[in-house]
């Protein structure tokens, strides 16, 4: 996999970084400002920068794009990658809307290339030890998902200066910036559930900054809760009718996981050591392209497109308006 950057935010630097302790080679870079982008490209060496979007995806020294802009830019650039004959990894959230959703999925398979949502706990052993272990705990009946993290930009906010993170037109808000972990790991582990409900806490601009969303299931009740506007310690607890597991992270980083029976015994599950998620989920991104593993792409891909379904029904019903 030989990699094209779009974007020059924080989350391309952190990709950046990570990418310099990885075999994959980065061989451009997009960006709308040429001064902005050559500051990039001369720290982390990358030969070539565009301005021009279609003249970038032109370049044959890539196969996939990366795409780290805001969230609202996310469908129409992947949109134009994929048409362009390239494999896509795009941020989270995937979409916006589920209608994108699908047509991004649909459009893939037509054009036989990869697409990949940016999702670091789907990319872990752990997430997958966690799995392994549901039966153990009997009947799930309570899932609660908290993650909690002061917003840089929240300040700002506070002030009156609304920047992208806490903008409707940009899609920003906690459900889709920070609740989405959340969302994201219950649904790989659960699928879709029956109901959706969300209570937002809503700023002068009507964005979410902060929130818990309901996702209801046939037989139990999984909570998450996101805030950009308060902190507090993040973790996940699911809890069966034969004990409960636990985990004392961040929904994206799976770590710190015990299981606990109600005979009283105690086992931690998070055997792999998974010191940089980000690595991670790029390697075994590369490894499934290399290994042309389409259908667990595809399998993946589904649990995007029903993830955004759950945000997009959550968002419509705190009445949280974006510009679509």
């Amino acid at each position: 996999m030989r990699l094209g950057i779009v974007g020059n935010g924080g989350i391309v630097h952190a990709a950046l970084n990570t990418l310099q302790n990885s075999e994959i080679e980065v061989a451009a870079l997009w960006c709308r400002s040429a001064g902005k982008g050559k500051v990039i490209t001369e720290k982390y060496a990358i030969k070539k920068l565009y301005t021009d979007y279609d003249a970038f995806l032109q370049d044959d020294r890539f196969d996939t794009v990366y795409i780290g802009l805001i969230n609202s830019l996310h469908y129409a650039y992947a949109k134009k990658a994929i048409l362009a004959g390239k494999n896509v990894i795009v941020e989270k959230p995937f979409t916006i809307t589920s209608n994108e959703a699908r047509e991004l999925t649909l459009l893939a398979s037509e054009k036989s290339v990869y697409l990949f949502e940016a999702i670091m706990s789907r990319y872990s052993q752990n997430y997958e030890a966690i799995r392994s272990v549901l039966q153990s705990i009997g009947d799930i009946k309570l899932i609660q998902c908290n993650y909690s993290q002061y917003s840089s930009r929240y300040d700002a906010y506070k002030a009156g200066t609304v920047l992208p993170a806490f903008d409707p037109r940009y899609a920003g808000g906690a459900l889709y910036d920070i609740n989405v972990y959340n969302v994201h790991f219950v649904e790989g582990l659960f699928g879709k559930p029956v109901e959706v409900k969300y209570f937002a806490n809503k700023g002068f601009n009507g964005i979410d900054t902060s929130g818990i969303a309901i996702l209801q299931y046939d037989s139990f009740q999984a909570v998450c809760c996101g805030a950009k506007d308060s902190a507090s310690k993040s973790g996940i607890t699911i809890q069966g009718t034969d004990g409960c597991i636990v985990m004392d992270s961040r929904p994206g980083v799976i770590k710190n996981i015990t299981l606990y029976k109600n005979d009283g015994m105690e086992e931690r599950i998070d055997t792999c050591i998974e010191e940089n998620p980000m690595l991670q989920e790029f390697n075994k991104i590369n490894t499934m392209i290399t290994e042309n593993d389409y259908e667990q792409m595809q399998t993946w891909a589904l649990d995007s497109v029903r993830v955004v379904e759950i945000l997009e029904k959550a968002r419509r019903d705190a009445n949280i308006i974006f510009s679509e």
